[in-house]
């Protein structure tokens, strides 16, 4: 009888075990397959060779840190306290971040060409700084102490450092007969839709608690650190890479470094990619300027019918599906005419940008909204097709950092616009109009003289 009712028990506990696996492989299951699906997409012609696919997967980790982070500052420095007071937060804020940023970011580009060996390292300090302001961050939005802006201000110079050196970065993890502009797509892509994502998870985390969200982004952060040191090492090499100059004379044009070079610059990398640069940090501030000005001016006048976190929704997702719609496009198009492309879409916000200031409503906030983030992404993906046809191969990073640091600043410039206009819509996107126009007509002589040579006037390293 002892041997039937062993035999029975090692039979009942050998039924729970199989249950056991069972349910932890239904479990398993879906988030397995999740990730099998997400990795074969990121590896995808080549990706997973060459180390894209591992950039574009720490830049989604990326996407959904920064995020949560903007959720949990915006429920406490937003829509916490009355208007007026969000306002001064918010300007305070800014006031905060411009001088320091405007110190900080000249010196990041320069810095990089310096240490160029560092660049994982430089990706991971900017995810681990990050994790642990997150941390600082979950005290001051329930205490409201002074820590919150310096700790709010060490988060966007660390997310802007990041997007510098990953700029930096792409170019060194090309796959055989990949273009630029495919790359940039698919890094840009996955971060968008990590976004996507992550966004609905924040703000149910904002539900449970404000401090919530930023435990996330430190969880999420962490793991983007340890992903950093993933990526191959010959993202830290700088083999026949050269510093490319801003700011030199036609002399400095013949020859590397025939004379001492006193203060790097961006002619070198010729007229076409300066001019490409302009109109990009022209549509750059035009997303600042929004982001900040159509805050606010929604929040005290929300979009016929709707409360202003729907309306403030509605204007950002159509946005972020511009920018989705723009990224696609840039993928398809490839690099053809990317001269053509600048002036067009840059052409066609200013169009809408007057329309929607005179005829100002709701729908065509939204519209704006959707053509800035499209032109701008496909704007942006057209000067990296410059920069890939018009820079010598071993100045390329160093232009790449060089100009994502310029568009960093003139976002911040619009952002600075925005927060001192009056609430006034039609007069605001006036304004959103003068911008982009000052951009365009900067440019687009430039620009179509280019396209009209084709490009063959290529600079050589100076």
């Amino acid at each position: 009888m002892n041997g039937v009712a062993a035999a029975g028990r090692r039979e009942r506990e050998r039924r729970a075990r199989t249950a056991l696996r069972t349910l932890g492989h239904a479990l398993r299951t879906p988030f397995s397959r999740t990730a099998h699906g997400i990795r074969k997409a990121t590896n995808a012609n080549g990706a997973g060779e060459s180390g894209l696919g591992k950039l574009i997967e720490l830049h989604a980790v990326n996407g959904a840190g920064d995020v949560m982070i903007t959720i949990a500052l915006a429920s406490t420095v937003f829509f916490s306290v009355p208007t007026d007071e969000a306002r001064g937060r918010v300007a305070l804020y800014l006031a905060i971040t411009m001088a320091p940023f405007a110190l900080l970011a000249p010196v990041i580009g320069p810095l990089l060409d310096r240490v160029p060996h560092g660049r994982r390292l430089a990706m991971a300090c900017a995810m681990l700084a990050r994790a642990l302001l997150a941390l600082v961050l979950s005290t001051a939005v329930i205490t409201g102490g002074i820590e919150l802006y310096p700790a709010a201000l060490g988060v966007l110079v660390a997310s802007k450092a990041y997007g510098v050196v990953r700029s930096a970065v792409v170019p060194r993890l090309l796959p055989p007969k990949f273009s630029l502009v495919k790359a940039n797509s698919r890094v840009t892509l996955g971060g968008l839709l990590a976004t996507g994502v992550a966004a609905p998870i924040g703000a149910g985390l904002q539900f449970i608690g404000p401090r919530w969200p930023l435990y996330g982004a430190f969880v999420i952060f962490i793991a983007g650190m340890l992903l950093s040191f993933s990526l191959p090492p010959k993202v830290d090499s700088a083999k026949g890479e050269d510093t490319a100059l801003l700011a030199a004379d036609a002399d400095h044009l013949h020859g590397p470094h025939r004379k001492p070079i006193r203060r790097p610059g961006l002619r070198t990398v010729g007229i076409a990619v300066t001019h490409a640069l302009g109109a990009n940090a022209a549509l750059r501030c035009l997303s600042g300027f929004l982001i900040f000005f159509l805050a606010f001016l929604l929040r005290e006048h929300p979009l016929t019918g709707q409360s202003a976190a729907v309306s403030l929704g509605t204007v950002a997702v159509a946005a972020g599906a511009g920018n989705a719609c723009g990224t696609a496009v840039g993928a398809w198009r490839r690099s053809r005419a990317p001269e053509l492309i600048i002036v067009t879409v840059v052409a066609f916000v200013l169009g809408v940008a007057i329309v929607a200031a005179v005829f100002f409503g709701a729908f065509l906030v939204a519209c704006l909204a959707a053509a800035a983030g499209f032109a701008q992404a496909l704007a942006k993906l057209s000067l990296d097709a410059l920069i890939q046809r018009d820079v010598p191969e071993q100045v390329r990073t160093s232009a790449f950092a060089r100009s994502e640091t310029l568009l960093q600043m003139a976002w911040v410039v619009g952002g600075a616009i925005g927060i001192a206009l009056p609430l006034n819509g039609p007069f605001g996107l006036s304004v959103a109009a003068v911008i982009i126009a000052a951009g365009w007509l900067s440019t687009v002589r430039g620009l179509l003289g280019s396209a009209r040579r084709g490009g063959r006037a290529r600079p050589e390293v100076a």
